[in-house]
């Protein structure tokens, strides 16, 4: 009785070792339930980029796990999350534990921000804000690394705007506009070789730049020392939604100016949204008429919403002096109306811009509709002078009707080796090549039997490739293949066999 007594006590004391040994192993450690990785990037030229991941975790508990490169063993790096986009700045909402410069990790477990809210792993993905690293806690002001998280993280849609040089030839570079989560947009303007100690004002106006408008949204200064400034697009100045997808759709220009006192002077401008050039443009001669010297060209680009930037470039005109221009219908031999009046030339920089979107009387003009129209263009002396022209040139459907070079060549062929021409200055010339003008008309009096003379748009045989703008009787063994060719005409062409490929040669075309 007395050894069971005995045994029975030893039990006792042993089964809440037992009982607690198994609740210890039956409760699981905490996991992982959802994560987010948000990139910090290198501030200035500190070299230190890495990562912010968010984590929550089975026991409701998160944590933030910031892991950063190219950091130096002996440094404490703070770590906060600010309210805002880092564009902006803002206050700490969240302090996190300072970052091991030997390992470039820290990690900081936490239910609340740091005034006592509760907060959710859901909330942070929503969160307004971003994360800073600093050098050290007498630096503050000096960050290693930043990065925007939560609704302000960026989705990598972005766009790209080239800013153009102005008053200052060596000054130009890129508005590049990158889409958040929530939809508004960080701004990033690089701008090449701004003068050290600089600020630069920027904004987007209204219209496009030939026409000049009102300002509707101001970036922050560009600063003249890295020639960057970081801005938040979220509304325009007058509190109106302006986001990303506002932006690419906007009727608008950006300019940035030389400084604060001197607006007036451009250094750099462009245009966006749906102002934005296509790349798509046809250049046309202004010959000399009145005046000696004064001569150039006439370039219509085409932009994202179908209406045309004119532009005129001329050589020789008189410093001071104004030029009037306008778009005539019909050509320079028959004359008309005019149906588009276009900016003044400025004498001292021999250029013309114009926004061009309507014709006279409000019909609406497309690019597209320029190229096929029968038009002139006409420069004048002055408002005083209309009758002394001193430029002009056919544009469109009007190219070849008067000013346009005419030539003809006769076309045999050497076997299957090479097509032999004659005329216009040569003579036997076996496969040549040739420099032809938009506007100009080229006859090709072909005898070559068996050898199908084709105009190309690509070197080689076949009819795949065959050019048949402005082409007649292409592939002819026998007549006259001729072109007028287009305004619209490409770079390159070539004359091809069929069927036999060192029957060929390049056209280069030109304005």
């Amino acid at each position: 009785m007395k050894h069971f007594k005995q045994k029975l006590v030893v039990l006792l004391m042993v089964l809440p070792f037992i009982f607690s040994s198994c609740t210890k192993d039956d409760v699981p450690a905490p996991t992982v339930v959802n994560s987010k990785v948000y990139d910090l990037g290198a501030d200035g030229t500190s070299g230190v980029t890495g990562t912010a991941t968010i984590i929550e975790k089975s026991d409701a508990t998160l944590s933030i796990e910031l892991e950063l490169k190219n950091t130096v063993a002996g440094g404490l790096h703070p770590a906060h999350i600010h309210l805002n986009t880092a564009a902006e700045g803002g206050d700490i909402a969240l302090t996190l534990k300072s970052v091991d410069g030997a390992t470039g990790k820290s990690t900081t477990t936490f239910k609340a921000l740091d005034n006592g809210s509760a907060i959710t792993y859901q909330a942070l993905l929503d969160f307004d804000g971003y994360i800073n690293v600093h050098l050290s806690a007498d630096k503050l002001s000096t960050l290693v690394a930043q990065g925007d998280i939560g609704q302000n993280d960026l989705t990598g849609v972005s766009k790209v705007y080239p800013l153009g040089s102005v008053a200052v030839p060596a000054i130009s570079g890129t508005a590049t506009f990158y889409k958040r989560v929530n939809g508004e947009a960080l701004a990033v303007v690089q701008l090449q070789n701004t003068p050290a100690g600089g600020s630069h004002p920027g904004h987007i106006h209204a219209n496009t730049a030939a026409q000049g408008g009102g300002i509707a949204f101001s970036f922050k200064p560009v600063n003249g020392d890295t020639g960057l400034s970081v801005t938040n697009v979220a509304k325009l100045d007058n509190g109106t939604a302006f986001g990303y997808d506002q932006v690419l759709a906007y009727n608008g220009y950006i300019n940035f100016h030389l400084s604060a006192t001197a607006l007036a002077t451009l250094v750099a401008q462009g245009d966006i949204g749906q102002n934005e050039l296509t790349g798509k443009k046809v250049s046309y001669v202004l010959a000399q008429k009145d005046v000696a010297g004064i001569n150039g060209a006439v370039e219509f680009a085409e932009r994202v919403n179908q209406t045309t930037l004119v532009t005129i470039k001329l050589v020789g005109t008189p410093a001071g002096g104004s030029h009037p221009a306008h778009i005539h219908e019909n050509n320079v031999a028959t004359s008309g109306n005019i149906i588009a009046g276009l900016n003044p030339v400025n004498g001292n920089t021999g250029i013309s811009k114009t926004q061009v979107a309507t014709l006279v009387g409000g019909a609406a003009v497309t690019y597209t509709q320029f190229l096929t129209r029968a038009a002139y263009v006409n420069v004048h002396l002055s408002d005083a002078n209309m009758a002394t022209i001193v430029a002009q040139g056919n544009i469109g459907s009007s190219l070849g009707t008067a000013t346009g070079e005419t030539k003809t060549y006769t076309v045999t062929n050497s076997g299957s080796s090479s097509y032999v021409f004659n005329g216009e200055g040569l003579t036997n010339a076996s496969n040549p090549n040739f420099t032809f003008k938009r506007g100009g008309t080229y006859t090709f009096n072909v005898s070559t039997p068996g050898h199908p003379f084709y105009l190309n748009t690509v070197q080689g045989t076949g009819t795949a490739n065959a050019f048949s703008s402005g082409v007649t009787n292409n592939g002819a063994v026998s007549g006259s293949v001729k072109i007028v060719v287009p305004a619209n005409a490409p770079n390159t062409l070539y004359y091809n066999c069929e069927f036999h490929g060192l029957m060929t040669g390049v056209i280069t075309i030109t304005n």
